[in-house]
């Protein structure tokens, strides 16, 4: 009897993991006590970057990752990020910022979270949300970690605004696929997965047979397309760079056979205040989609 009992908590706990346990998208250092109102705070992940911009206040910002000073991989506005210092996240750089508190993703070079353990200084990281709920969730965590429990409120109503902004008139489920550099795409249950639905579409990947993420080669792709593609392609040429997929002449001429809008790749690594831009993105795509020409 123990062991069946034992059996078939096994597998609930396999086939209805989210009923088990809140997930877990903020994760504090157990040892090391976080301030009541942090003064110097480092972040190393983009996306924190660009969370902090949202709910920190601009003096309590010691600096951000190096990627939110590259066009191409920042999540937030060069305009604001520009005003900081950035490190790329070694041990060193970031205690030369004398900071009282370090938030970063979900993983951390070892050398770094012993360096920040043994000198007292707090780390927090940030898992990546997986739907909506765990980024809303999220923002509402962190900003009462840096004191700021009005600043999430807010942030949190605008990304309701903007969902709601971006729900459409009709029910009419338009076949689109999310296909960017290197042919991956995300795919069922993801966060983007859950932004087509919202704004409007049906995201087509489960007809191909991918999985969460996965690659879609380009010859199955122009094969079976769909009737809305969003692609970085836009980004990729603006910035010089070429990808093989997306600049290939059979890509190009797919075209003419179906819309293809743009989505940058920033919209696709992080969520909190990139929701906004990302559902918007969306929605207007779909808009032009049905206007009559």
């Amino acid at each position: 009897m123990r062991y069946a009992a034992a059996l078939i908590a096994a597998i609930a706990a396999l086939l209805w993991p989210t009923a088990q346990v809140e997930a877990e998208v903020v994760m504090r250092s157990a040892k090391n006590k976080i301030p009541a109102h942090p003064k110097r705070i480092v972040s190393i992940n983009p996306c924190a970057d660009a969370l902090l911009l949202q709910l920190a206040e601009k003096g309590q910002i010691a600096s951000v990752s190096h990627y939110s000073h590259d066009p191409q991989a920042t999540s937030a506005p060069l305009r604001q990020t520009l005003r900081y210092p950035a490190t790329s996240g070694t041990a060193e750089e970031i205690l030369a910022m004398r900071p009282d508190l370090v938030v970063a993703g979900s993983h951390v070079a070892i050398p770094t979270a012993m360096a920040l353990e043994r000198l007292n200084i707090p780390l927090v990281k940030l898992a990546i949300p997986q739907s909506v709920a765990e980024s809303r969730q999220q923002i509402s965590q962190l900003s009462e970690i840096v004191g700021a429990p009005d600043r999430g409120r807010h942030l949190n109503k605008a990304i309701s605004a903007a969902f709601a902004k971006a729900k459409p008139a009709d029910d009419k489920l338009v076949p689109a696929l999310i296909w960017r550099s290197g042919g991956l795409v995300p795919g069922d249950g993801t966060l983007p997965d859950e932004l087509l639905r919202h704004t409007g579409f049906e995201n087509v990947s489960k007809s191909y047979g991918l999985k969460q993420w996965d690659i879609l080669p380009l010859e199955h792709l122009v094969a079976r397309p769909p009737q809305l593609l969003f692609s970085n392609g836009g980004q990729m040429e603006s910035s010089g760079h070429r990808d093989r997929m997306l600049s290939h002449p059979v890509f190009k001429r797919l075209s003419n056979r179906i819309t293809i809008a743009d989505y940058p790749a920033r919209l696709l690594h992080c969520a909190g205040p990139t929701l906004i831009e990302a559902v918007t993105t969306l929605s207007e795509a779909r808009r032009k989609l049905r206007k009559p020409s």
